[in-house]
């Protein structure tokens, strides 16, 4: 797929990004607005204590129409009863107002620190007279969404003649279902409001389902999609693999910029009795610390996957079929080390990106996980989000 150097909206979709106060001095609000009422669809976090603009948002998707998306950063309004649903509404109706829409077509969503309501008069100073700074430029929206990023992110890529592009961000607290983070998708390819759902869950469990940084299921997490139909029908197929790649790409970048991350992982397992064994067993991997701190610092200590691997104790494991790859070397045949060179091995770890490909020859199932290395950073940034 060839993503756009540049990297723009499809037609039809207009947004803006501000800095109304919850942050210091950076940009801490966005907002997203189609010129036309969108076929819409989302996947929230399935963590037991769920934001209120996810509580919200669960209820107006089930129309499978948006027109908007207001988000905020730092505040999550997570863990705030009654009270912080009554301002996740409130946000939506206030810049429902000021976009001149009807308040249900509008999602909101917040990202930050859990437990804090939203000082609504700053998100209401800052929506006022937004819709004047509407623009095809993606990039000061996807600043105002930014936590613990060290860079925003936006992806576009062409789909025949529409434009499909993400808006994400995340970089800690991410685990799968979904992980932490979220991600705006927005085309303007005509879609079937009844295949959206499913092609969203399609994308996301080759992508973001596979992410995890620091096995923390965030309780904000949500992906939404919007189609606004302004290109025109677009072939299916096509599309399906623009939107499996869109999400691959973009999960993999969170993956990257995860706290402190230097290396980007990629664990494959193939073999297993099932494909959900898979899964834990890749996940298992790339979210073991003494894994993530051997890739840090491009150790060749190959026992730390076995050891990964053989804590699944609900995945059939047969240790002496088991065997590994890293960076294409194999480390561990028949369950026990192979004849390699630590020295080789180690020049291989030095790049950024690290991929771990294990057999566990019992079966056909394949999953994949991605992840990041382990730094002092991720300490240091944790250790201050709250008062950073």
């Amino acid at each position: 797929m060839d993503f756009h150097d540049v990297p723009r909206l499809p037609r039809g979709f207009r947004c803006a990004g501000r800095h109304c106060g919850l942050k210091a001095t950076d940009l801490d609000l966005a907002v997203f607005v189609s010129d036309v009422p969108a076929r819409a669809a989302a996947l929230f976090t399935l963590n037991h204590f769920p934001g209120a603009p996810v509580v919200v948002g669960r209820e107006r998707i089930r129309t499978g129409i948006l027109q908007a998306l207001v988000v905020n950063a730092k505040v999550s309004n997570v863990a705030t009863g009654a009270e912080g649903v009554e301002d996740a509404r409130l946000m939506g109706r206030i810049a429902a107002q000021e976009l001149g829409l009807q308040e249900e077509l509008v999602l909101m969503s917040s990202t930050g620190v859990i437990g804090r309501r939203l000082p609504m008069d700053k998100i209401r100073s800052g929506l006022q007279g937004i819709s004047k700074e509407l623009a095809a430029d993606p990039w000061p929206a996807a600043r105002g969404i930014m936590t613990t990023d060290t860079e925003p992110k936006v992806l576009s890529i062409g789909v025949g003649e529409a434009t499909l592009t993400a808006v994400g961000k995340g970089a800690g607290m991410i685990a799968p279902n979904l992980a932490t983070m979220l991600v705006f998708l927005f085309t303007d390819a005509e879609l079937e409001a009844g295949t959206l759902q499913a092609r969203l869950v399609r994308a996301a469990s080759g992508s973001f389902q596979c992410l995890s940084v620091d096995t923390d299921t965030s309780t904000s997490d949500s992906v939404v999609l919007m189609a606004n139909g302004l290109a025109g029908s677009v072939a299916l197929d096509p599309f399906q693999e623009a939107l499996d790649a869109m999400c691959r790409r973009m999960a993999e970048w969170i993956a990257r910029d995860g706290e402190g991350a230097t290396k980007l992982i990629r664990v494959l397992v193939e073999g297993a009795a099932s494909d959900e064994e898979a899964r834990r067993v890749s996940r298992s991997v790339v979210d073991s610390p003494l894994v993530k701190t051997m890739a840090f610092g491009a150790d060749p200590n190959v026992g730390r996957v076995l050891m990964a691997v053989g804590k699944c104790f609900d995945c059939r494991i047969v240790p002496e079929r088991v065997s590994a790859h890293i960076q294409g070397v194999e480390v561990i045949r028949g369950g026990v080390r192979a004849p390699f060179e630590d020295s080789d091995v180690r020049a291989l770890l030095q790049r950024d990106l690290i991929e771990i490909r294990i057999s566990l020859g019992v079966g056909d199932g394949r999953g994949l996980a991605l992840g990041c290395d382990l730094t002092e950073g991720y300490i240091r940034e944790n250790a201050a989000y709250a008062s950073s």
